[in-house]
């Protein structure tokens, strides 16, 4: 064992390590529902022994081990079931009588995650059900954490993964990295979880913390991987500027309490200017080359925030013009959202209030808190303050994050008392 001590990071670890895992016993044994089965159980034995008897010191080849020796065990298991099978009927072939065959390959260890994120977005998949299986496979997320990001039930998400599993799995699809052009068959859709996986690292949908950083860093690591193998691809440049460029800001979202703290109250000097400065020669370089995509977009929005020594500083009329070439790309409410916020930074907030009144029928929006949140933001600034604790409170309500719920109750606490005081 190693000198770590007991339990010390192994919540982190484990998510780290998962997907590693994951690809590893993929390759051996070619079957993805069996191998997801037996790391999850190897997982389970590590949340529970690691924190009494230490962490190993390969955490990674532990796993892979103790997963491994549980498929074989499968394998056996099943093997002699067929086996049984095939003396009464005497109609299965030989060949056909174990349906894993473990096979040891060259005994190298290597990071197959790469090949596992191209793979669950294989075109036999839909978009929604090849993003929905990378987000457990890859980014390691709960069903009700993707859920929550698809704006689904979880019970709906849950179906939809097991079909996906199953689909991979009759496909016959080999477990290796594919070809160029069923990279860019694929590659979209790669792009999209990954910022997906991101975004639920950068603001967790639910827990006690703001943010999760073992997701998020993750999903830099391996934009970065799809980054080296596509370097002349511009949305992999902007898709790798937009996470630098918005994780640089973590530092100093949160105060000591792990209270959220706002864009345009934040300590700017907290902020990664290295992280910023890769993230700008990124999109900048991409938006170079001409056809600017919805990430390289995103990116330059970024960009401008970034670049802003002061809030007051900031840009929105440029911010504004991003946004609405982003609305003619994209049907999505959080960028028509967003769109309003630009909009009453440049207009005055009556007209970003007018935006968001298209939104009160968009049922991917139904429930979210997100849109109350934005409208009380909204009509706080245009002095109204009533409906701005009410729509706080709403959101507050919907916020299944406990740093959102607690500054959006803060932020109706805080008005609350202003309106008392105007009447005293």
């Amino acid at each position: 064992m190693s000198a770590r001590s007991p339990g010390a990071g192994v919540e982190p670890l484990l998510r780290e390590l998962a997907p590693q895992v994951l690809g590893a016993v993929i390759r051996r044994f070619r079957d993805f529902a069996a191998s997801e089965e037996a790391v999850q159980e190897a997982l389970i034995a590590a949340a529970t022994q690691w924190p009494r008897d230490g962490v190993p010191d390969d955490p990674r080849a532990w796993l892979t081990r103790v997963a491994a020796r549980r498929l074989t065990d499968h394998v056996r298991s099943e093997a002699a079931r067929r086996r049984r099978e095939a003396f009464v009927v005497s109609l299965v072939p030989p060949e056909e009588q174990i349906a894993l065959a473990p096979d040891d390959g060259d005994g190298e260890e290597r990071d197959d995650t790469l090949v596992l994120l191209f793979m669950c977005c294989h075109p036999a998949l839909s978009p929604a059900s090849a993003i929905a299986l990378t987000l457990r496979a890859v980014g390691g997320l709960t069903t009700a954490e993707i859920a929550a990001a698809f704006l689904v039930p979880e019970a709906t998400m849950g179906q939809r993964i097991s079909r996906a599993k199953q689909s991979i799995k009759a496909s016959g699809v080999r477990f290796q990295m594919p070809t160029p052009e069923e990279r860019a068959e694929r590659l979209g859709a790669v792009l999209h979880v990954l910022y997906l996986i991101f975004n639920e690292g950068y603001t967790a949908s639910s827990g006690p913390e703001l943010y999760r950083s073992d997701l998020s860093g993750e999903a830099i690591r391996l934009t970065r991987a799809v980054h080296a193998l596509l370097p002349d691809d511009g949305e992999v440049a902007g898709l790798l500027s937009l996470m630098l460029l918005t994780d640089a800001r973590r530092a100093a979202r949160t105060g000591p309490e792990g209270e959220l703290i706002p864009l345009d109250a934040q300590d700017r000097s907290l902020w990664d200017r290295g992280a910023i400065d890769e993230g700008v020669a990124l999109v900048t370089a991409a938006l170079s080359r001409g056809g600017a995509g919805a990430y390289q977009l995103q990116a330059a929005i970024a960009a401008v925030h970034d670049e802003a020594p002061r809030a007051e500083d900031t840009d929105w009329p440029e911010i504004l013009a991003l946004y609405e070439l982003l609305m003619a790309m994209s049907d999505n409410p959080m960028v028509t959202l967003n769109h309003a916020i630009a909009v009453a930074m440049v207009h005055g907030p009556a007209a970003g209030l007018a935006r968001l009144e298209a939104l009160d029928a968009d049922v991917r929006l139904s429930g979210h808190h997100r849109l109350p949140a934005v409208r009380a933001h909204l009509l706080e600034r245009a002095g109204q303050r009533e409906a701005a604790i009410a729509h706080y409170r709403t959101a507050a309500e919907r916020a299944t994050s406990t740093p959102e719920r607690t500054y959006l109750l803060t932020q109706a606490a805080r008005l609350g008392d202003a309106v008392k005081e105007a009447l005293a």
